[in-house]
């Protein structure tokens, strides 16, 4: 916390900063207990005002020692544990022993559990964190900091609504706390709400107009809008307030990518290095860019030497993504899936497990409730237009190369990944399947309503494309209510191979909401779960609106199905889309180094490196028809 000495106290007390959260701040990662809130086993006046005088004068070292001194004679104060647990933190040391016996020693102190959950938080253990944050606020339900940490916890999770919930009840009880404004506005962006997000962020910079935090958070949500002028000016904003702010340069680094420049970017990079030579996130980065070889040995050795180094589960994971691939690149396949595993291994412990059985019922849900009847049930009001384009399938099957080529039309728009319909109707599936519905309620005017405001995105997004394309995946879940929406709209769905698909995404880092994605067995049950939706689908929508797509065939007969493709959504053929790799355009997916290179077959059947390591996904290869 950034509060002035003689400001209230972001925590929610009505206090003056100095005499609360100041007074044993270790620098904002932990909040102290209050003079009013001492443990049962009484510590002399005289030895705290020392203490307090010690910590006054910044004198961190001598305070440690007063401390552990003093706890010989009251081993069982959880005042003097947290006294120890500020200055340890001060001095960059260890306090998760001092703070753990703070807050076993002081149950009943709000301030402790906060305190000791956050040391957990920090330590990757988010479900015990959750659980001393719960503590903090049965005793103070007030405590804005408490709800604040509990929510950054719930989005570590992947529980982004609660996570919400949280941040909006920190800013009920203090509305200018600007640390948790940023964080909504992260939680905001975490599920595609990005209009949201970026007026949080603007809302924590009114209060704190210098806060280097919300700068790059705003850079970074106007970069996934592709506002690529106004992301950048964000980032120059925190980089005048701090020229060596290592945050605002990654995110210049990923627009450099987004738009292809990607030498740039590794430059980028190499400079964070340079000021921070153990950003993991830029050694990451760097693989993510480019082909890696045996001559990137400095590299690897920085990226061991840091994998090595008991990072949280949420730093090592993606540096052992990017081994993975350095030893994929240079084709020594069983030390490349070895890094796999263990980042995979480290992802499940950042996020909630995989629920097979409620990914079954929501797949029955929806096939229940898209019927062939309910489809060509006649509706009044639906829209005519054929502007909507959408390009449905698996992670990793190649839509963002089917976006790329088709985009590279003169008549089309590239809009990304669109999660509106995911943001509007997968909680109310979620809803209904777990209150066992027979069907999903959707009344004709809300088709109405959500055809309407999707038309305005469009709209938004380009004004004058004759075709706009909405390449998110996960769309495939929602296409009977966008076909009741858009019955002329095109879906183009993107098939490759099972096993190739559940491998790559299995390689990949992708965010926790992902929650089958780091499991073989869980990858070949969402397989098949997807693979049954996908048959209804074929059945039930009127053939002219589904086109599918095998990505071999686009690597092997480029020219047939660029042919397909357009004339799938009534355009004449344009030779551009050929040379798809040399469009100038901003792609912020995992895909957009390869789409930027000739097509190559060289992913196609990628499996067989990795046979002996399949297990549960080799049996899909059967489900390839």
């Amino acid at each position: 916390m950034n509060a002035g000495r003689n400001e209230r106290c972001p925590c929610g007390s009505g206090k003056k900063y100095k005499g609360c959260c100041g007074r044993l701040s270790d620098g904002g990662r932990e909040s102290p207990t209050r003079a009013a809130e001492l443990p049962a086993q009484q510590v002399p006046e005289a030895e705290l005002a020392s203490l307090a005088g010690l910590m006054d004068a910044g004198r961190y070292a001598e305070l440690e020692e007063a401390a552990r001194d003093l706890l010989r004679g009251w081993p069982a104060s959880g005042f003097l544990c947290q006294l120890l647990g500020a200055a340890l933190g001060k001095q960059g040391k260890d306090a998760f022993e001092a703070l753990r016996s703070a807050a076993k020693y002081s149950p009943n102190d709000a301030v402790a559990q906060f305190n000791f959950g956050n040391a957990l938080g920090r330590r990757g253990r988010l479900r015990e964190a959750q659980a001393s944050f719960g503590r903090a606020l049965a005793i103070r339900p007030e405590f804005a900091e408490a709800h604040n940490s509990l929510g950054n916890t719930l989005l570590k999770l992947a529980r982004p609504d609660e996570a919400i919930a949280s941040f909006r009840r920190a800013l009920e009880i203090s509305p200018d706390f600007a640390e948790a404004h940023v964080n909504l506005a992260g939680a905001l962006r975490s599920i595609g709400r990005l209009d949201e997000a970026a007026a949080a962020y603007r809302r924590a910079l009114s209060i704190e107009p210098d806060l280097i935090a919300a700068w790059t958070g705003l850079a970074t949500a106007l970069r996934l809008q592709r506002r690529t002028v106004e992301s950048e000016a964000s980032c120059r904003r925190a980089l005048t307030l701090d020229p060596n702010s290592t945050a605002a340069l990654a995110v210049l680094a990923e627009l450099r990518a987004d738009s292809g420049r990607f030498a740039e970017a590794e430059d980028l990079y190499r400079h964070i290095i340079s000021l921070d030579p153990d950003s993991a996130e830029s050694w990451t980065g760097i693989a993510r860019l480019r082909r890696m070889t045996r001559a990137d040995g400095a590299w690897l050795a920085a990226a061991q030497r840091l994998a090595s180094r008991g990072l949280s589960p949420q730093r090592e994971s993606p540096l052992r993504y990017a081994l993975g691939k350095y030893f994929d690149d240079i084709e020594e396949f069983a030390t490349a899936f070895g890094h796999y595993r263990r980042a995979n291994e480290l992802a499940k412990q950042c996020g909630p497990a995989h629920d097979r059985a409620m990914l079954t019922r929501n797949i029955d849900l929806i096939i229940r409730s898209h019927s062939q009847s309910w489809i060509e049930r006649a509706r009044g009001a639906v829209n005519p237009s054929m502007r909507p384009v959408f390009i449905v399938g698996m992670l990793r099957s190649g839509t963002t190369l089917a976006e790329q080529i088709l985009a590279s039309h003169p008549a089309v728009f590239g809009a990304g990944e669109l999660t509106f319909w995911g943001a509007r109707l997968a909680g109310a599936i979620s809803s209904a399947s777990a209150a066992a519905a027979r069907t999903l309620d959707v009344s004709d005017a809300a088709l109405v309503g959500l055809s309407k405001e999707y038309s305005e995105l469009l709209q938004q997004e380009s004004a004058g494309a004759s075709r706009v394309v909405n390449k998110w995946p996960t769309n495939f879940l929602f296409l009977g209510l966008i076909h009741a929406a858009f019955p002329h709209a095109r879906i183009i769905h993107m098939r490759r191979n099972p096993v190739d698909t559940c491998l790559s995404i299995y390689f990949q880092h992708f965010e926790a909401a992902n929650t089958y994605a780091n499991d073989l067995d869980d990858l070949a049950h969402y397989y098949r779960e997807y693979r049954r939706l996908m048959q209804h689908w074929r059945r039930v929508l009127p053939p002219h609106t589904l086109l599918e797509v095998r990505y071999e065939g686009l690597t092997e007969e480029l020219p047939t199905w660029v042919r397909r493709m357009l004339d799938f959504i009534a355009l004449p053929w344009d030779p551009r889309c050929l040379d798809f790799h040399r469009t100038a355009r901003t792609v912020t997916t995992a895909s957009r180094w390869q789409v930027r290179q000739e097509i190559r077959t060289s992913s196609v059947e990628r499996w067989r490196h990795y046979e002996k390591f399949l297990g549960p996904l080799k049996p899909l290869l059967a489900l390839d028809d």
